[in-house]
């Protein structure tokens, strides 16, 4: 680039100085944005360097890397190992493309979809993937999108392959959120904890769960339920000197009086509380039931829940997505006591 080209570019972002409602961050995008519709620089030429863009517009380094960042999600510009920042595309009439793979779109997940999608707003272009915990269906999926979009938003799969398949998607580009799983590298992730989360609730539950003749927890071997949920249990049994065990999965018609039902799986959380009007028992007096991941249906019925906040972890992930900053938060898990336990 020229130094009448680098001029020129720095003209046209301090024209928009001109606009009130214009930050220090939008006057640096749409300026870039501006001289390349005016033919200014094209596709190929190389932008100012960031310490030039600071010397001549005397924004912070921050400002800068922060536009660039979003010009490179946009798909308008590219950063290249050493040499610097350059226009990757002519044509600048593109929103930021964004991949979200998710497990499914139950409930609790729906509240995360709806809160992340609210806040990218109108102009994120957003195309959505369900993984279903199929470690195949995940890897061909990253495949196939791998290199088509400015940020990956993942929820990632417990499995041996899973790193493997992380490391395709460049880090400033990578967001991870739902469960953690760990990386060599740093990286960007908005999850939830299972273990000590889950230790606080059952050891605050276990006054009342003492009171009941037995705790019985769900839990299939096969299942892809969080494993640290499953020691947790254990040692609160043994802590608490408290009678209880661990089953494969529920059976219609089996629920008992006097006892404690944990499950993480909502099938069998319905068909427990179905049994309890079928047999005229009474959640809370008599028999208790614990279920994980909140949702409204739970709350209008009053099932005591062990959950994050899935909304507010939508709307962190999706602020992420936006500002483009790192960030490595745990969403915090809450004990929502109700009227079964």
């Amino acid at each position: 680039m020229s130094k009448r080209e680098k001029a020129d570019v720095f003209e046209k972002i301090k024209e928009l100085a001109e606009v009130p409602s214009f930050s220090k961050h939008d006057r640096l995008v749409q300026g870039i944005i501006n001289a390349i519709d005016e033919k200014i620089i094209a596709q190929d030429d190389m932008l100012p360097s960031v310490n030039t863009m600071i010397k001549e517009l005397h924004f912070s380094r921050e400002t800068i890397v922060k536009g660039f960042r979003e010009l490179i999600g946009r798909g308008i510009i590219e950063s290249k190992n050493r040499l610097g920042y350059f226009v990757a595309n002519g044509n600048t009439d593109q929103s930021l493309k964004v991949a979200l793979l998710m497990y499914n779109l139950d409930t609790f997940e729906e509240q995360f979809y709806r809160n992340f999608r609210q806040e990218l707003g109108k102009d994120v272009h957003l195309n959505i993937y369900f993984h279903h915990g199929n470690i195949e269906i995940f890897e061909t999926i990253l495949l196939q999108i791998k290199g088509k979009y400015g940020m990956y938003v993942v929820a990632p799969i417990p499995h041996p392959k899973t790193k493997e398949l992380l490391d395709m998607i460049p880090r400033n580009k990578f967001l991870m959120f739902d469960r953690y799983e760990p990386l060599d590298e740093a990286f960007n992730h908005i999850t939830q904890e299972f273990e000590q989360t889950t230790t606080d609730a059952l050891n605050e539950l276990a006054p009342v769960i003492r009171k009941f003749d037995e705790i019985i927890f769900y839990h299939s071997p096969d299942s892809l339920d969080p494993k640290e949920i499953v020691t947790v249990f254990r040692k609160f049994l043994k802590q608490h000197k408290i009678k209880g065990q661990i089953l494969p999965e529920y059976k219609a018609g089996a629920i008992e009086k006097g006892k404690v039902y944990f499950t993480l799986d909502n099938f069998a959380l319905w068909q427990i509380m179905k049994d309890c009007k079928a047999k005229g028992l009474r959640p809370g007096k008599d028999l208790g039931i614990l279920s994980y991941n909140d949702e409204p249906a739970k709350e209008i019925i009053g099932i005591t829940t062990i959950s994050t906040n899935f909304s507010l972890m939508g709307k962190r992930a999706g602020q992420a997505v936006i500002s483009r900053e790192k960030v490595g938060e745990t969403i915090p898990t809450q004990l929502m006591r109700r009227n079964t336990l």
